[in-house]
């Protein structure tokens, strides 16, 4: 008899851990008042995020220009974006390639329309749908009483 267990298969992500902590950190900040700067420790523990992974991916938006950083007791970080105007895209980007082209889903390579694989026709289209979204939502429009409560952003 066979006692060796098949693993469960993982889920599939859209998105890596880190861009989806990225998008979490930011629908939490745009769900503050405008301009109030919240501590990394705060926002890890709130939305339960490892507090040094958690710094390191807000440090990164930092740079990209998505938050705003500010040291000393009245530091912390707040969005340096209007929500309207902070797509999902700008969000990921430092961390995922959602708006580029897709890599292929039967060759180790980006999708090429010049010599496509089977599941081309139908995987492009899902991709430039989905890189679509990412283009076009705005953290404005994710916002809403049950996005914003820090225990429904905490996994």
């Amino acid at each position: 008899m066979n006692t060796r267990t098949t693993p469960a298969p993982t889920a599939w992500r859209m998105i890596s851990q880190t861009a989806e902590y990225a998008l979490r950190v930011v629908l939490y900040l745009a769900a503050r008042p405008a301009g109030e700067r919240v501590g990394a420790s705060r926002v890890a523990a709130e939305l339960g995020i490892p507090e040094r992974y958690l710094a390191r991916v807000m440090n990164a938006l930092a740079r990209d220009g998505v938050l705003l950083s500010a040291r000393g007791a009245q530091g912390g970080f707040s969005l340096a974006v209007l929500p309207a105007a902070l797509t999902l895209g700008a969000v990921v980007a430092p961390f995922d390639a959602v708006g580029q082209a897709p890599q292929c889903l039967l060759r180790e390579q980006r999708c090429d329309p010049s010599d496509p694989c089977l599941a081309h026709e139908h995987w492009h289209c899902i991709a430039g749908g989905v890189r679509h979204f990412f283009q076009t939502t705005t953290i404005a429009d994710l916002l809403g009483d049950e996005l914003t409560s820090p225990l429904a952003l905490r996994h």
